[in-house]
């Protein structure tokens, strides 16, 4: 895992020596994905963004700045100042080749760049000219960066000035003082404003919210507390990101502001003491008045980034932009309802290089906070202290003591939230454990009925298990956080094993089993049995077969599950006769859609985006053909096609396997096919089904994105070729 740069090496070469080696092709993009991130090809291609930033640079050059620092980071470790998608060193190149002075060869210097792009210096003679500048540059009067993330400070860039300012920058211009008239440094960004927002959104609400207190028949102990890892880091000691990030324009299902924008600080690039008190500034409060009643989901955070007196670039919701906003869930709340007059309060900071958002909670109106004179909705000041003192009614930063802390990943969290899928695989696990034990249906554990008392249920379980000498037996390998054994346990004398490795997940389950007065050997964890763990897959005893495994086919990206057919072959030799695979099978759809969102997320398209400069060559050897965890509810696309089966993929019966497959589709709209949207209907039986592009699935979707865009029209008849090889899927189209 430490070596992905060189895996990707040697994945890629051994595609170009056999570009039909489909394990090495599998194993380069998913190496690839994790190098260079999606987004980097987004920004790359947004033309709005590299064309201000190349006027604001082309400004600072005209009015005196003779030198200049390109400041990047990298992706993950922040060691090495290198900007894997940034066009700004090639900008910088062309403003100084172009605008040298007579004494100044060449007084460009830029940290390293991933697109290697030196080679554009293709003469010795230039290369040593930009070398004999580098060894003699002391202090440069221009810094550009684009440090920034979601949260404006989680790339580093409040660290990186501070430093340049330090070592690298000339001396700022003092107040009152033209740039023209004197050598002083700058940089560009010059400032930057932030602002949140309060809102209401289903979709963020079911990734970090545990929404119910039962889960097909289980109930859910109010002795254990969910929490997504954005909330749990606001007590941690470790230094983790505070928030998740959303494209609130493409979000499902939307969202609806609760409250105005509101300002929420500025920051002054150019002002050295300014960006180092920022991590040594106490937190301090800020109010936003409710104008909107509904639900208490998030705060969302944009920025707009000031580059110099003309030219800005926000990151607004309502923007067309490269950026995401930044999201702050709000999560441990006893009432997340809120009215028209509420008010919401928060406590803001900038510890750890983040700008943290915390301790959010509302304020009902009838507890009298006069807000309706205020000329702005920042609540500094005096109300400081009101808000300190009312924001224990209702916060995020209370938990209970005695409840059991379990933080989940918000996929997880969503998964939890998926009743169908629960309830699917309720029915599916029942219909095989009644055909195994026929007089099962008499001692069924499942209590959703709560007319009978707790004691009798718990002397009913204790006798079922003892009349039942011969338990089926259930395992889940699922990955991460499933409460399905504990409903299969609740299905009769059954002995379910989970998967799970963490502890605090085991510790949270054997909390939820006890509230479902369960016999402690109902529910066991898998692992703690193996002695060697990576042979999941074995026996529950010498002399026992399982009943029912559980597998996990898709991943939550919407990619087949590697080695799961690997998986199936053994599982389908532990089971006793009768005993079933979950899932038994599954049908890949598929769709032809004309997307150029998805063309842009995908790879760099041509010279135009980057201002000139021809940098799609290299990072395009960092595409895939594959485009992962898209919401198709609300991707920018225009259907061509009729939803289509491409492919089965049976874990049962895998002679109705087959590696390859030709389907016709039929156009139905004019237009240019640029992608395959691809997603699943997983059949637990014939009569229990689940589908991976549902409103409420945990899953997402991926597609094929075509290297070209075919052109067709109504009435053509076009033939997908479908090639599967273990969980790597191949899809290409011929007329």
């Amino acid at each position: 895992m430490g070596f992905r740069d060189e895996a990707a090496g040697y994945f890629h070469k051994a595609v170009k020596l056999n570009p039909d080696f489909a394990d090495a092709k599998e194993n380069f993009y998913r190496v690839a994905n994790w190098l260079v991130e999606r987004w980097h090809f987004i920004m790359l291609n947004d033309t709005k963004r590299n064309l201000t930033y190349l006027k604001a640079i082309e400004n600072a050059v005209r009015s005196g700045c003779k030198s200049v620092l390109d400041i990047g980071t990298g992706t993950e470790d922040r060691r090495y100042p290198v900007s894997q998608g940034s066009v700004l060193g090639p900008v910088l190149f062309n403003i100084f080749v172009g605008d040298m002075d007579s004494g100044i060869e060449c007084a460009l210097s830029k940290f390293a760049d991933d697109t290697k792009l030196c080679g554009s210096v293709d003469t010795l003679e230039g290369k040593n000219a930009i070398q004999r500048d580098l060894d003699t540059l002391v202090r440069v009067s221009l810094v550009v960066t684009e440090t920034v993330d979601a949260g404006l400070f989680g790339e580093g860039i409040v660290e990186s000035l501070i430093h340049a300012w330090e070592h690298l920058l000339l001396q700022p211009k003092p107040k009152n003082q033209d740039f023209s008239t004197g050598n002083y440094g700058r940089v560009i960004p010059a400032s930057a404003t932030i602002f949140g927002m309060a809102i209401e959104c289903k979709e963020i609400r079911r990734h970090h919210r545990v929404g119910m207190q039962e889960i097909a028949g289980v109930h859910l102990s109010n002795s254990v507390q969910f929490f997504s890892p954005t909330c749990a880091s606001a007590g941690s000691e470790e230094t983790v990101e505070p928030y998740t990030t959303e494209k609130l324009s493409r979000i499902p299902g939307g969202y609806i502001p609760l409250t105005e924008p509101c300002r929420v600080m500025t920051v002054d690039f150019n002002n050295l003491q300014e960006l180092k008190s920022l991590a040594a500034r106490k937190p301090w409060k800020l109010s936003l008045p409710v104008i909107e009643g509904g639900i208490l989901d998030a705060v969302v955070v944009w920025f707009v980034l000031q580059l110099d007196d003309e030219h800005a670039l926000s990151t607004s919701p309502s923007e067309e932009t490269c950026w995401e906003q930044a999201v702050y869930p709000v999560q441990g709340l006893p009432d997340y309802s809120v009215k028209t007059g509420d008010t919401v309060l928060m406590e803001v900071c900038c510890q750890d290089c983040y700008l943290k958002i915390q301790k959010i909670s509302s304020l009902p109106s009838k507890c009298g906070m006069d807000i309706s004179e205020r000329d702005d909705t920042l609540g500094l000041g005096n109300e400081a202290e009101l808000c300190d003192a009312l924001a224990g009614l209702q916060t995020t930063s209370k938990q209970d003591g005695n409840a059991q802390v379990c933080v989940l990943e918000s996929t997880e969290i969503a998964l939890l939230n998926n009743v169908l899928y629960h309830k699917c695989f309720k029915a599916a696990m029942d219909k095989v454990l009644s055909a195994l034990n026929p007089s099962k249906d008499s001692q069924s554990m499942d209590v959703d009925g709560h007319d009978s008392g707790m004691n009798l249920q718990e002397n009913q379980n204790k006798s079922f298990l003892d009349a039942a000498p011969d338990p089926l037996y259930v395992l889940d390998v699922s990955e991460g956080f499933s409460i399905l054994p504990i409903i299969a346990g609740k299905l009769g004398p059954v002995r379910a094993y989970s998967s799970v490795e963490k502890e605090q997940h085991q510790a949270a389950l054997n909390v939820i089993s006890e509230a479902n007065h369960f016999p402690k050997e109902t529910l066991e964890f898998w692992l703690s049995h193996l002695e060697d763990e990576s042979v999941v897959l074995q026996r529950p005893k010498s002399d026992k077969l399982w009943s029912i495994i559980i597998l996990d086919v898709i991943e939550t990206s919407g990619l087949i599950q590697q080695e799961v057919m690997e998986k199936a072959a053994i599982s389908r030799c532990l089971l006793h006769s009768g005993g079933k695979i979950f899932p038994q099978y599954v049908l890949v759809y598929g769709m032809l859609v004309e997307s150029e969102s998805l063309l842009l997320e995908s790879a760099v398209q041509g010279t135009e985006p980057t201002l000139g400069f021809n940098i799609a060559p290299f990072i395009n050897q960092f595409k895939v053909p594959v485009r992962v965890y898209l919401d198709l509810s609300t991707l920018p696309c225009v259907p061509l096609s009729k939803p289509a089966e491409l492919l089965r993929l049976d874990l049962m019966n895998p002679l109705l396997n087959s590696s390859s497959r030709e389907v016709k589709v039929e156009i139905c709209k004019s237009g240019q096919v640029t992608a395959i949207p691809f997603w699943y209907h997983i059949y637990l039986d014939e009569d229990h089904s689940l589908n991976t592009s549902d409103e409420s699935s945990h899953w997402k979707q991926a597609a094929v994105v075509l290297d070209e865009p075919l052109q067709v029209q109504v009435g053509d008849e076009l033939v997908l070729d479908v090639q599967h090889h273990k969980s790597n899927i191949c899809i290409t189209i011929r007329r």
